[in-house]
C-alpha cells in the first residue's frame, strides 16, 4: 500500500523527534529517517532554524566528500517539567538535550489530600514562575506527570492524591499561552529511556514496564501517531483473592506483590529506608536465601502478568525499568520463566525479546523533562491551534 500523505506537523515532529533521540544527524540519513527527499527536508530545516527550534554546525565529514553540517535541536530552547512523587513535587527547567538550569523539590505533607496536593503545586508553580521570570526565560512546553493519572483519574488519584482540573487551571493562571501536557508517570519514564538511555534496545514497537511505587506498562509505538505512548495498568492483574492488599482496593495484585513497598516489607525495611539505599539495596542488604527464593516466586508473577499482557496484544519487544534491573541473571530469570509459562507459544516462538534497562526513579525531574521534550517534538514545534499545510 502506498504511505498515506503526513501533514506539516507530522512530517515536522519526524525530524524533531529523530533529532531528539539521536542527539544530532547530518543531513542525508536526517533525510532518510523522515523520509524526505534532501530539497524537502532543506525547505523544513529552513523554517525550524527560523523559529528557533533546531541549529546546523560544521562537523567534520563522516567520510570523504560527505556533508560537514550536523543538524540538532537547540539546546536555547527552555522547557519546564514537574514530577510528583510519593513525598514530593519535583519542579525544573532543562533544555532539549535533557540538562538541567533549575530544580526544586516541595515536599508533601505526610498525610496528602486533594486540597494539600494542591498547595503544593501553587507553591511549586510559584517558584518556577519567579525563577523564568528574572531571567526572563520564556518556556516552551511544560510537562507534567503524576503517578496513576489514568482513565478513572476524575474519581480521585489511587497513588497520591491530586485534582488535576483544578491544578490545570493553575497553569492557565500563572503560565497562560504555555503548551501544558499532563500524564501517567510510566509514560515519562519511557519516554526518559527511549530518548536519554544511550543504546536503548528499541527502536520500533514495543511495551515497557516500568516496577517502582508502582507497576505499569506503557505501549511505545511510532512517536509522531496520537497513541505513540498509551499507558497500561498491568500492575492491578489479580493472582488470587486471598493475596496482599493493593492500594487498589483489591487482594492479589502484582503490584501488591512487586512494588517497591511490598519489596520494602519482604526485607524488613520501611519504603523511606529501602529508597535512601537507592541501588545499592542489593549489596547492603544481601537477601537471605528464603528471601531470595520469594522474590523469584514475586517476579515469576510479574512475568505471568507481562505475558498476559502479550496474549493480549502481541508485540516483539519487552523493556522493564525498575529495581529488577538490579539483580543477577539468575534472579531475573524468573521473569523470563513468568513470560514463558503464560505467552502463548513462549518468547521464542512469538519472537520476542527481553531487555532490562536501569531504573530512572530517583532522578526526578528529569522523566518529566523528557516527555516535555517529547511533546514539543511530536507537536512539530507549532502551536496546537495553528493552521496546518499537507
Amino acid at each position: 500500500m502506498p504511505e498515506q500523505p503526513r501533514s506539516r506537523r507530522q512530517t515536522r515532529a519526524a525530524i524533531l523527534t529523530h533529532l531528539l533521540q539521536s542527539g544530532g544527524s547530518f543531513r542525508p540519513p536526517l533525510a532518510k529517517a523522515a523520509r524526505l527527499s534532501e530539497a524537502s527536508l532543506s525547505r523544513i530545516l529552513f523554517d525550524l532554524k527560523a523559529e528557533g527550534l533546531i541549529e546546523e554546525v560544521r562537523r567534520p565529514a563522516p567520510y570523504v566528500g560527505g556533508p560537514t553540517g550536523l543538524v540538532s535541536l537547540d539546546r536555547t530552547v527552555a522547557l519546564a517539567a514537574l514530577e510528583l512523587t510519593e513525598r514530593w513535587l519535583s519542579v525544573g527547567v532543562g533544555d532539549l538535550s535533557g540538562e538541567l538550569q533549575y530544580s526544586e523539590r516541595v515536599p508533601l505533607p505526610k498525610k496528602p489530600t486533594a486540597e494539600s496536593v494542591g498547595w503544593v503545586y501553587r507553591e511549586a508553580l510559584t517558584l518556577l514562575r519567579d525563577w523564568t521570570r528574572r531571567r526572563r526565560i520564556e518556556l516552551a512546553q511544560i510537562g507534567v506527570t503524576v503517578p496513576g493519572l489514568g482513565r478513572l483519574s476524575e474519581f480521585g488519584n489511587p497513588i497520591v492524591p491530586c485534582d488535576v482540573k483544578q491544578i490545570g487551571g493553575m497553569f492557565d493562571e500563572l503560565f497562560a499561552g504555555v503548551p501544558v501536557t499532563f500524564t501517567n508517570s510510566v509514560v515519562a519514564h519511557a519516554t526518559f529511556h527511549r530518548y536519554r538511555t544511550e543504546n536503548y534496545p528499541f527502536g520500533d514497537a514495543h511495551l515497557f514496564v516500568f516496577v517502582g511505587q508502582g507497576v505499569a506498562g506503557a505501549w511505545v509505538d511510532d512517536p509522531i501517531e496520537d497513541d505513540a505512548l498509551d499507558p497500561i495498568e498491568l500492575g492491578h492483574m489479580v493472582f488470587g483473592t486471598d493475596g496482599p492488599l493493593c492500594r487498589c482496593g483489591h487482594h492479589g495484585c502484582v503490584e501488591a506483590y512487586t512494588s517497591l513497598p511490598a519489596l520494602a516489607e519482604l526485607l524488613g525495611l520501611t519504603e523511606a529506608e529501602l529508597l535512601a539505599l537507592g541501588n545499592d539495596w542489593m549489596i547492603e542488604i544481601p537477601p537471605s536465601p528464603r528471601v531470595r527464593q520469594e522474590l523469584r516466586r514475586r517476579l515469576f508473577r510479574l512475568g505471568l502478568a507481562i505475558g498476559n499482557t502479550l496474549n493480549v496484544k502481541p508485540c516483539r519487544g519487552v523493556a522493564i525499568s525498575g529495581w529488577p534491573s538490579l539483580l543477577d541473571e539468575d534472579d531475573r530469570k524468573a521473569v523470563v520463566d513468568g513470560i514463558d509459562a503464560c505467552l502463548l507459544g513462549g518468547r521464542k516462538l512469538a519472537q520476542v525479546s527481553l531487555a532490562f534497562v536501569p531504573p530512572s526513579n530517583g532522578n526526578d525531574p528529569q522523566a518529566a523533562l523528557a516527555f516535555a521534550a517529547f511533546c514539543l517534538a511530536r507537536s512539530g514545534g507549532m502551536p496546537t491551534a495553528s493552521t496546518e499545510a499537507a
